[in-house]
């Protein structure tokens, strides 16, 4: 593979969607930042496992240690005043009568890559990584394909400057977002992200499972299991 001499900046949550395509960025370019968001999460624990897990990364490949660059936390509070969702508040996780489940924080993911776009624009970087994706589509319209290419434009057209969003797993589902990661950097990337990321929207650390940590019940852990069943009914030990 050939590693040209771009950055990117990668949207990194502490998630295992964001911690893989971390991964698959530092596979891709020279320089690679991080970016990650405060804006009042329920589950505000996953800020608190990216040092750990940018650390982990680090000590995975002498490459990726050289390649990975600076970390950066943008507070964005005023996402969790104007939303009052259901990640944002102790409530508990319904559809809403629109057919969207109350975890949708509307328009976070077009403030993010805003922020993010200025950002890269400060840094010199011309690439951004984000771990949106259609195929385990969760009722988000800001997860959507279409919305990921409409923002490229506008942030290409408002920067003056050509940025291209990337999307690794936008038609990977989570079975195969495991298989994704144990491809770029083995059983140790593996392991990493089933023991360090976080996806449970209630924030719970509390309860290990075969695929992590979590409370076990809500959608992002229902679905991160059911994938992590699957991967490794396609992929026996």
């Amino acid at each position: 593979m050939t590693i040209g001499n771009d950055t990117a900046l990668v949207l990194f949550s502490g998630g295992q969607d964001s911690t893989t395509c971390l991964g698959w960025a530092l596979e891709r370019f020279a320089r690679v930042e991080t970016v990650g968001f405060h804006y009042g999460q329920r589950h505000a624990v996953e800020l608190d496992v990216r040092p750990r897990l940018r650390e982990g990364i680090a000590a995975l490949k002498p490459a990726w240690r050289d390649r990975l660059g600076e970390d950066h936390m943008i507070a964005l509070d005023a996402l969790a005043a104007l939303s009052e969702t259901a990640l944002t508040r102790d409530t508990a996780i319904v559809f809403a009568e629109n057919g969207l489940p109350n975890t949708f924080v509307p328009a976070r993911n077009l403030i993010f890559f805003t922020f993010a776009g200025a950002l890269a624009f400060r840094r010199g970087a011309r690439h951004i990584v984000a771990g949106m994706c259609e195929t385990d589509y969760s009722g988000y319209p800001d997860c959507r394909d279409d919305t990921v290419k409409a923002m490229q434009v506008a942030l290409s057209l408002g920067l003056d400057r050509r940025l291209t969003i990337h999307t690794p797993l936008m038609w990977v589902d989570k079975a195969g977002t495991f298989a994704m990661a144990r491809d770029i950097a083995g059983q140790a990337f593996l392991d990493l992200i089933v023991e360090q990321t976080h996806t449970c929207y209630l924030g719970d650390r509390s309860h290990r499972h075969p695929w992590g940590y979590g409370c076990g019940a809500c959608p992002a852990c229902e679905l991160r299991a059911q994938g992590y069943a699957k991967f490794r009914a396609d992929s026996p030990a």
